[in-house]
């Protein structure tokens, strides 16, 4: 089925509930022809940690919300619910997941990994917007997958009214970005899908250092070969971690 506005592909996306990045970066990364519609990843739970499991919890009872659109993958714009579950039970989750989509489902947690595979990165600078407990538990997770933790750099707001990650600005993250710059690493992430990534990651594109990569970027860049059926390359990554096409969308919107 060709659709007028997805003539490429469609991608049904899972943003959490309050997250307010998500869906701008989608819409700036995803190349002409290929669009996201989103559904909300909700929970009653009173923390950050307990609202993550809670996310991952019910999310399997979420996938209707696409209904019969002929969506051909599932991107979960979520990255800390995957710390907190763990590897084998990710695992586990996105094949029960996948079944139950009848499509392919893509973690962000994943994603990151399949980049930072294919880019051969072992030794990774992060840039954390989450509390202490949390960072912790990110790296537990990379650990995990078989990456080595180099320094991490914090952008967190814990005096917002609003939500302590989302309320975070790009400029917060450039901050935080500037302090790994000309560190010994293999490539920098910056985690989350809540802090605004693609400005940061524009301002240093051929500055020389590691290449830089964000769970948004990474997400959105594994969808895309979900729906292409492509196996992960370094040669479509690095198109996508210099900005080839999305920058200029991203200048278009004046952020």
């Amino acid at each position: 089925m060709t659709l007028q506005y997805a003539p490429r592909g469609l991608i049904g996306v899972f943003t959490p509930q309050a997250n307010t990045t998500v869906e701008p970066e989608m819409q700036i990364l995803l190349p002409q022809g290929i669009t996201p519609i989103t559904a909300r990843l909700t929970s009653p739970k009173s923390t950050i940690e307990d609202r993550l499991i809670d996310y991952y919890d019910t999310l399997e009872g979420a996938l209707p919300q696409f209904a019969n659109a002929p969506i051909n993958t599932v991107a979960i714009g979520c990255t800390g619910a995957s710390y907190l579950v763990g590897r084998d039970r990710e695992a586990e989750l996105v094949g029960r997941w996948s079944n139950c989509a009848g499509v392919p489902v893509v973690t962000t947690g994943l994603a990151v990994v399949d980049a930072l595979n294919v880019l051969g990165a072992r030794r990774v600078g992060f840039v954390s917007c989450y509390p202490p407990a949390l960072t912790k538990a990110s790296n537990a997770y990379w650990e995990s997958h078989g990456f080595e933790i180099g320094q991490v750099a914090g952008s967190f707001n814990e005096d917002s009214n609003f939500h302590p990650i989302y309320s975070l600005l790009a400029s917060n993250a450039s901050e935080a970005l500037a302090k790994l710059r000309g560190t010994e690493h293999d490539a920098i992430v910056m985690l989350g899908t809540g802090m605004p990534t693609l400005k940061p990651i524009a301002d240093v594109v051929g500055d020389g250092g590691p290449p830089v990569l964000s769970c948004m970027l990474c997400l959105a860049w594994r969808s895309v070969q979900q729906i292409k059926r492509q196996t992960p390359s370094i040669e479509t990554l690095r198109a996508w971690s210099s900005g080839d096409g999305w920058v200029e969308r991203l200048a278009a919107q004046s952020i």
